[in-house]
């Protein structure tokens, strides 16, 4: 009952509330607390970019292995968190995981490539977006509308980074 109570904190992105709870439980009085209670503790603290939550994100790894459900929090709160030092690369490394990495998990490619557009390699972040929205289920209309803002999204980067960038010749001098 406290991992759905405590998951759907996380899916409404109440992460101060979710790390409240977390740690009213982790009271010494009571017992350790298992490995996905502990990852989203880590997702509460990395979707509000505090840099705690990237030693619980180390600690939760070292036992987690490769439990999908555990590894997707954590990639999750990663994704959330905007200003955590090289957040888009630890999410690239952690969605490099055996048990995320299959290239068939449009919520891994979704979660990619908004990395891939926070690093402005918005190229490669179409692509993951586009496989994204292919891998889902016909009718999948709850995480289609998500995926298809994160292409809206890149494209807008991608347009106003080159609008910004000055023209160039085929020499690359300046024109």
């Amino acid at each position: 009952m406290t991992h759905l109570y405590l998951s759907a904190l996380r899916f409404d992105f109440r992460c101060p509330t979710l790390q409240q709870l977390v740690e009213r439980l982790a009271e010494p009085a009571r017992r350790p607390l298992d490995c996905y209670t502990r990852a989203l503790y880590a997702f509460a603290l990395l979707g509000q970019s505090r840099p705690e939550g990237l030693t619980v994100m180390e600690e939760v790894l070292a036992q987690a292995e490769e439990h999908p459900k555990t590894l997707h929090v954590l990639l999750h709160g990663l994704w959330l968190g905007q200003d955590l030092d090289q957040g888009a690369e630890r999410l690239l490394a952690l969605s490099s995981r055996p048990a995320l990495a299959t290239g068939s998990d449009p919520i891994v490619l979704f979660r990619v490539a908004g990395a891939l557009r926070r690093l402005g390699r918005y190229d490669e972040g179409l692509g993951a977006i586009d496989r994204a929205i292919d891998c889902l289920p016909s009718g999948d209309i709850s995480v289609h509308a998500d995926l298809v803002r994160e292409r809206s999204l890149i494209c807008a980067a991608r347009d106003l980074h080159q609008h910004r960038s000055p023209a160039r010749t085929s020499s690359g001098v300046p024109s």
